[in-house]
């Protein structure tokens, strides 16, 4: 067992705005729990102690969390400046000690199983081979499977092997930390300093499998797709006479599913639900706690937050809908364009491909649509936004 892990929380996330306008990216939710918490269940068993470095409203994740998760202690350690990665984990120096540590980042999914392959080493990161090396910082890795070098988001990248920025690191790398001088971002990036050390010393690369980095809004999908194909059925609500299921559901505690509701899994439904009747929820479709889905709705491949509401005649696909959203009776969400070429998103003021042919809206929490709204495909609705009854959304609203 490891004494410590970092984690890294501080960060304000503007590229998964608007979810993380009103929440830290840790707390957004993946199959109906949060990512801090996927990152703890990651680590339990494995460390005593994890040192949250905090700053982006801060006080949602110590409230949230408190002193203890399960078998561990949590420290909170307040990033005063948001300075990089490297600046953030040189606060934890003194509450870290000389002993080995953990370090990763605190806004995307880890596996428990990946984890442990990191365990068994002194020093070491997880890399993982994706299709697109070029977003992310590229891992050169020689012969002996060890670190050579850690490129960002290079044109023509060298392997397709990327860092995760997940680590097992000891005390030495404060000494390289100290060192650094700021990026072309103008931040103190830890990747640095772990490229120096790699320099002057063996610094293996463990082969990661299960790893999903959660950089814009619909990566949340694909992280939802992966771990709604691990569940296994279980019920715990009330399923009326008429109700269809296929595949594999999950029903939370004091939900009900109301007759003529359709259901094709895996999907997950929480506690305190009603659904129906006469609705249709398609594969890969989370709903939160406290989810209201009306007569003859239809929502595919989506994941909902808490409390939100979907009157009846309305449809939602391929969306990330926040908490205590209420859409209007009739709502559509438009998931393919006419020239079915792929949907480009606005992220801080420029268009981005998302890579992926259906991709709906992206709304943030306490949203209220009027009835018969109609939103174009990768359109944002910032929290709080309203919409008129039979407003067309084709651009994001703020």
């Amino acid at each position: 067992m490891v004494d410590k892990a970092v984690v890294l929380v501080a960060g304000k996330s503007t590229r998964t705005f608007p979810l993380t306008a009103t929440k830290p990216k840790a707390l957004l939710k993946i199959a109906n729990q949060r990512i801090l918490s996927h990152i703890l269940d990651a680590l339990e068993g494995k460390v005593k102690e994890v040192i949250l470095v905090v700053n982006y409203k801060k006080e949602m994740i110590q409230e949230l969390y408190g002193s203890n998760y399960k078998s561990m202690k949590l420290t909170y350690i307040d990033q005063k400046e948001t300075n990089g990665t490297g600046h953030a984990l040189l606060q934890a120096e003194e509450a870290v000690g000389k002993a080995q540590f953990i370090v990763t980042v605190g806004d995307d999914y880890f596996d428990k199983r990946d984890i442990d392959l990191l365990c068994k080493k002194n020093r070491a990161l997880l890399a993982q081979e994706v299709e697109h090396p070029e977003l992310y910082g590229v891992v050169t890795i020689n012969e002996k499977n060890q670190l050579v070098a850690i490129e960002e988001k290079p044109t023509n990248p060298k392997s397709k092997f990327v860092n995760t920025a997940c680590y097992m690191l000891g005390h030495e790398i404060f000494e390289y930390l100290k060192k650094l001088k700021k990026s072309k971002r103008g931040e103190y990036e830890l990747t640095d300093a772990v490229t120096a050390w790699a320099k002057q010393e063996p610094f293996e690369v463990v082969k990661a499998q299960h790893w999903q980095p959660i950089t814009y809004p619909w990566h949340i999908l694909d992280a939802n797709k992966k771990l709604l194909a691990q569940i296994k059925f279980k019920s715990e609500g009330k399923i009326e006479q008429g109700v269809t299921i296929h595949g594999t559901v999950q029903i939370g505690k004091g939900t009900i599913l109301k007759s003529g509701t359709y259901i094709e899994g895996p999907v997950i439904i929480g506690e305190n639900c009603r659904i129906g009747p006469n609705c249709y929820i398609r594969p890969e479709t989370t709903l939160g706690d406290g989810v209201k889905i009306g007569n003859a709705v239809e929502v595919k491949n989506s994941v909902i937050g808490d409390s939100t509401s979907i009157g009846h005649l309305s449809y939602i696909g391929d969306s990330v809908i926040g908490d205590q959203v209420n859409f209007g009776a009739g709502t559509i969400v438009a998931n393919l364009r006419h020239d079915d070429t792929g949907i480009k998103s606005e992220v801080n003021g420029k268009l981005i491909d998302s890579g992926r042919r259906k991709l709906g809206t992206i709304i943030g929490d306490n949203v209220h649509t009027g009835i018969h709204t109609s939103i174009y495909p990768g359109r944002k609705l910032w929290p709080k936004t309203t919409t008129n009854p039979g407003e067309i959304v084709q651009k994001d609203k703020k």
